[in-house]
C-alpha cells in the first residue's frame, strides 16, 4: 500500500472535518467530490453556492455530501467578526476592517477551525503561501512551545531504495528563506516529529550541507555544523547528524566513507536543508525528475492543522494534502 493510501486508511479511523476556501477552482471541487466519495474526510466549501454547484457541473462532480458555506449569509459571520476583532485589536484591526476580511473565505475558513467547526483547513491552489499563512497566523497563532512555523513536503519517490522505501520530509522547502542556526534547528526538531507522526517510523535527520565532516570551510557550512549542535542540545533523542552532504546522507556505500561510525548517515529519512533555495529547488527537481509524488508545502508550527499547496498542484495533489490534513487533526486532538 502506497503511502498516501495508508494515510487515507488512517484518516477513516476518526473522521476529520477540513474546510476548502478555494472553491471557485475546479481542481478543488474535483478533490472534494474525491475525497467525499471515498469518505475519509468531510469536506466544507466556503463560497456561493450556486457559483459553485454550476462550476461543479462542468466536469460532472458530485458535491451533494459536502457542506457549503457562504460568510454574506452565513449565521457564524456575526460572531466570527466579534472574534477576529477581539484577536487583532490590539494590533490595529477596526471592526470595520474585520467585516471586511471575514467575507474573504480564507480568514472565514480559519476562523470555522478556531471556533471548532471544523478541524483543519487546505489553501494554496490559488493563493500565495502568505495569503494563506497570514490568516493562520493572526487567528490560529503558532503551536503551544513551537518558536518558528515552518513548511516541508513528503516526498514520495518510485522504485527508490532510499529514505523509509522512498518516502522522505524535505525542510524548509516552502516558506523560511534563509533560517539561522537556531532557526535551523526549530525546522528540524519539528520535521522529525513531522515524519514520525506522518509516516509511522522512527526519523533520521541529516542536517544538509555542500561539506560532510569538515570537508569544506565556509559560514555556510558553520551555520549547518551550529544548527546539528543546537539539535542535539535541544533533543537529545532526535537522531541527527550534519554536516552531510547528500549522498553521505542517503546512501550507505558512500556514507561508510565519508562518515564512518554514524547513526545517521547513508539511512536520512528526513534531510533539513541550509535555505529555501536548496529546499525549494531539492524538492522540484526531484518531484519532476524522479517522478516523485510531493505532499506541500505541509506546515509545522501552527496552533491547529493549515496546509499550504503549490499553486502548480493536480486536484490528486490536493486529494492527498486533505488526508494528511486529516491524519494531522487526528493527532492534534490527541
Amino acid at each position: 500500500m502506497s503511502f498516501i493510501e495508508e494515510i487515507k486508511q488512517r484518516a477513516k479511523r476518526d473522521i476529520k472535518t477540513i474546510v476548502l476556501p478555494e472553491s471557485n477552482d475546479i481542481r478543488t471541487l474535483e478533490a472534494a467530490s474525491i475525497v467525499l466519495k471515498e469518505e475519509f474526510a468531510n469536506v466544507v466549501l466556503i463560497g456561493n453556492e450556486a457559483d459553485i454547484l454550476e462550476l461543479a457541473k462542468t466536469k460532472n462532480l458530485n458535491l451533494s455530501k459536502a457542506t457549503i458555506v457562504n460568510p454574506q449569509n452565513s449565521p457564524d459571520y456575526n460572531e466570527f467578526v466579534e472574534k477576529f476583532y477581539e484577536l487583532r485589536k490590539e494590533k490595529g484591526m477596526t471592526l470595520e476592517k474585520a467585516k471586511e476580511l471575514m467575507l474573504d473565505t480564507v480568514y472565514f475558513g480559519m476562523m470555522m477551525v478556531k471556533m471548532n467547526k471544523a478541524d483543519g483547513l487546505v489553501s494554496g491552489a490559488a493563493h500565495s503561501t502568505s495569503d494563506t499563512l497570514r490568516p493562520a497566523l493572526q487567528i490560529l497563532k503558532t503551536a503551544p512551545g513551537t518558536k518558528l512555523v515552518s513548511a516541508f513536503f513528503v516526498m514520495c519517490v518510485p522504485n527508490c531504495e532510499y529514505g523509509e522505501n522512498g518516502i522522505f520530509v524535505f525542510a524548509d522547502s516552502g516558506l523560511n528563506q534563509n533560517p539561522t542556526a537556531d532557526e535551523l534547528s526549530e525546522i528540524a526538531i519539528s520535521s522529525s516529529y513531522s515524519f514520525e507522526q506522518l509516516v509511522g517510523k522512527k526519523s533520521h535527520v541529516a542536517m544538509l550541507s555542500y561539506s560532510t565532516y569538515g570537508s569544506a570551510k565556509s559560514e555556510l557550512v558553520d551555520k549547518v555544523i551550529e544548527a546539528t549542535k543546537l539539535v542535539k542540545e535541544k533533543s537529545p533523542n532526535i537522531f541527527v547528524d550534519g554536516e552531510l552532504q547528500l549522498d553521505a546522507a542517503i546512501v550507505p556505500e558512500v556514507a561508510k566513507s565519508k562518515a564512518p561510525g554514524s547513526a545517521v548517515a547513508g539511512h536520512a529519512n528526513t534531510l533539513i536543508f541550509p535555505d529555501l533555495n536548496t529546499g525549494n529547488i531539492s524538492y522540484k527537481l526531484v518531484q519532476r525528475l524522479a517522478k516523485a509524488e510531493a505532499y506541500g508545502p505541509l506546515c509545522q508550527g501552527i496552533a491547529k492543522p493549515v496546509n499550504d499547496l503549490s499553486r502548480g498542484c493536480s486536484y490528486m495533489d490536493i486529494v492527498g494534502v486533505i488526508a494528511i490534513t486529516a491524519v494531522q487533526a487526528q493527532e492534534s486532538k490527541q
